[in-house]
């Protein structure tokens, strides 16, 4: 094949030789796909033997990886002086047979956040993750920075954010990818946070609200909220409310925030059915941690349904996601008990990737 021949590589294998007409490409995350230009479509499996690929390997020295205006990534050869769109690692590719998923769920509890991303191209996009700096923010924040996304870490520990930020870099050092301060336990934090994204003048298309707080012994914020109740929920609330123009603007545009299947039990009704405040920021005595993460949570739900229903007509949609049982998470370190039962429980549920 000319493609191969002109990357300094010889094609001996007919079988993986490509009909007429199509070309075999990669992502920024080393998937192949192949692109048939007769019927100007793209897919993933290889148009004659049904096989999925990926790069093995880093590039050959000499070699780097660039994008162009068209966020199509292409590779340079220093040495040679040349370019071209096939990845010198395709001679060096590995099967990939994943368990084909059913035509009724595409993914399942083991897809990781790079699958889920894979083979989109999110060039152009502005994306910010709260508590981005660990754990499942920073599995989403890596995931959509790889894709092309420029993203924003909104987190408190800025030393530890920038660590985060340093990570990323190191897998891919041309990711667009920053930290921000962002204190959810502090409201005129997320006033100031908002102020500072908004001087950037850029859009927003992705918001996800990630940061947690779980376990937590009872204490009141700055603002005199239950902590809990604040970060968890209210944070986000004033977070979402500040940045609606900003969403709007930038349609379409999407808010996702990270709720548990934990909200299902409990309440926050009195024996009446009318709304009891006292239940979302309780006093120290009427105070369960659990309850009041599930009490969080429950409220996490109710914002973004409510938020889709106002905001979809304006090209803003809302999604509320159980991201599933995360016992590689941080978010337990607040009480030993937890940590133990965790850790425990560590090989039979997901890791942050999934």
């Amino acid at each position: 094949m000319a493609a191969l021949r002109y990357a300094g590589l010889d094609d001996t294998d007919s079988e993986d030789e490509l009909p007429l007409g199509w070309e075999q490409r990669t992502t920024k995350d080393g998937w192949v796909y192949y692109a048939n230009h007769t019927e100007e479509k793209t897919q993933w499996e290889h148009p004659k033997t049904g096989k999925r690929k990926r790069i093995a390997g880093d590039l050959p020295y000499g070699w780097e990886q660039e994008t162009d205006e068209n966020g199509q990534v292409y590779f340079v050869d220093h040495i040679n002086k040349r370019t071209t769109y096939l990845d010198p690692r395709l001679a060096f590719t590995v099967d990939d047979n994943p368990t084909k998923p059913t035509n009724r769920q595409r993914y399942d509890g083991s897809t990781t956040a790079m699958e889920i991303l894979q083979g989109r191209d999110f060039t152009g996009k502005v994306v910010v993750v709260t508590g981005a700096n660990s754990g499942i923010g920073f599995e989403t924040a890596k995931s959509f920075a790889l894709h092309g996304a420029h993203v924003i870490l909104a987190c408190r520990n800025m030393s530890r954010a920038n660590e985060a930020v340093s990570l990323i870099l190191g897998e891919w050092h041309k990711a667009k990818v920053e930290a921000m301060t962002l204190d959810l336990a502090q409201l005129r934090s997320v006033q100031h946070f908002a102020q500072a994204f908004k001087a950037k003048n850029v859009s927003l298309h992705v918001l996800v609200c990630n940061a947690a707080a779980f376990a937590l012994p009872w204490s009141l914020t700055k603002d005199g909220l239950e902590t809990t109740f604040q970060v968890n929920h209210l944070g986000h609330f004033y977070l979402v409310q500040l940045l609606q123009d900003v969403l709007c603007r930038s349609a379409p545009a999407r808010v996702v925030v990270v709720s548990s299947e934990s909200h299902r039990f409990t309440d926050i009704n009195d024996s009446s059915g009318k709304l009891d405040f006292s239940r979302l920021s309780p006093s120290k005595n009427d105070y369960w941690a659990m309850l009041a993460y599930n009490r969080s949570k429950l409220c996490n739900i109710l914002f973004s349904n409510e938020l889709h229903r106002r905001l979809s007509p304006r090209g803003v949609t809302s999604n509320a996601v159980h991201p599933g049982n995360m016992m590689y998470s941080s978010i337990h370190r607040n009480w030993w008990v937890y940590t133990l039962l965790f850790t425990l429980a560590r090989p039979f549920t997901k890791s942050m990737m999934m």
